[in-house]
């Protein structure tokens, strides 16, 4: 990655579509006269894009708990915000990461946007966008290769039911607007979040450009199958267990995303890379920017979950096995 790689943007910039609606300025940008649209929709369209090379996350381990605290970035260079040379956005790609749990290994964790709308003005520096996600958790390559993790799969597979092997089959978890579980569309606006203290470790003041989401969780989503809904209910209290609530319904996930400069969007390029991270990065093959980081608290200690906890989940795990898969 070469050293000047957040300094200076590519030619081309023309603009002028951030003043194109007064509804779409500065101190609240109001985005509803645009469309919601699909990431992989407008591939054609896109001209320009900013690189998330540092999508910070933060959550409290602890809901309600202050203290409690955790910062991670997640995998770098996957992320990206793609628009035109006027500024108006078409596509956003999503993070991922891994998390491990003891008790089934490594899963992927990815914030998936289904839609998005909004701008980019390069001259001011600043963009506004609202999104819609859904959280997707899956097991990973190492998960697979468990003899845990392999029976639990065949026997799905043999009784007929969907288990979460892969990002098609994910674990899918609602997500939607803090305090208001009725609106799924919540914005990403310019600057650092307001809502908590960052530490330095966290901060990326190299970058070109910074803005922030906040998200509240919701529950997961129901497959119509009563076993996948009871194993999946189980996989994602073992994920929180491991990852310190991340996933947490009622639980409020912040990132902070850090932009690289603007550069030249080439459209085959952009394709392959979103089908690639469509399909997973797979937590335990690494991305192409590096890993991301593990969870810290704000004076930098490691996140460590509970033994206790750790243990119960184990537990449970073999008490669905006991009470639905006997023989």
């Amino acid at each position: 990655m070469p050293e000047d790689f957040t300094n200076v943007p590519v030619p081309g910039w023309i603009g002028g579509f951030a003043q194109s609606d007064p509804h779409f300025a500065y101190p609240d940008p109001e985005l509803g006269a645009l469309p919601l649209l699909d990431n992989m929709a407008n591939i054609a369209r896109l001209q320009r894009q900013q690189a998330v090379l540092w999508p910070e996350f933060s959550w409290q381990s602890v809901p309600g708990d202050e203290s409690s605290r955790c910062y991670q970035m997640f995998a770098p260079d996957i992320s990206r915000i793609g628009y035109t040379d006027e500024g108006r956005v078409y596509s956003i790609i999503c993070p991922q990461q891994g998390a491990c749990s003891p008790a089934f290994g490594c899963l992927n964790v990815e914030v998936t946007v289904t839609g998005q709308r909004g701008w980019v003005d390069e001259t001011a520096r600043t963009m506004a966008a609202d999104m819609t996600v859904t959280g997707k958790v899956w097991f990973s390559p190492s998960a697979k290769e468990s003899g845990l993790v392999r029976m639990l799969w065949h026997a799905f597979e043999a009784l007929g039911s969907k288990f979460p092997h892969d990002k098609a089959h994910a674990i899918e978890v609602a997500t939607h607007l803090k305090g208001d579980p009725s609106q799924p569309v919540f914005p990403l606006r310019k600057g650092e979040t307001d809502a908590f203290a960052i530490p330095d470790f966290a901060r990326h003041p190299e970058a070109w450009d910074v803005a922030n989401l906040l998200v509240e969780i919701g529950p997961v989503a129901k497959t119509g199958d009563p076993l996948a809904d009871a194993f999946n209910a189980l996989v994602m209290e073992a994920f929180n267990a491991a990852s310190g609530n991340l996933l947490l319904e009622g639980n409020t996930l912040a990132w902070n995303v850090w932009f690289a400069a603007p550069a030249l969007v080439d459209r085959a390029e952009w394709q392959a890379h979103a089908e690639r991270w469509r399909k997973s990065i797979d937590a335990d093959h690494g991305s192409p920017g590096g890993k991301g980081t593990a969870p810290r608290h704000f004076d930098g200690s490691p996140f460590r979950p509970l033994d206790s906890l750790l243990e119960e989940e184990a537990a449970k795990i073999w008490k669905f096995i006991r009470d639905h898969l006997r023989g």
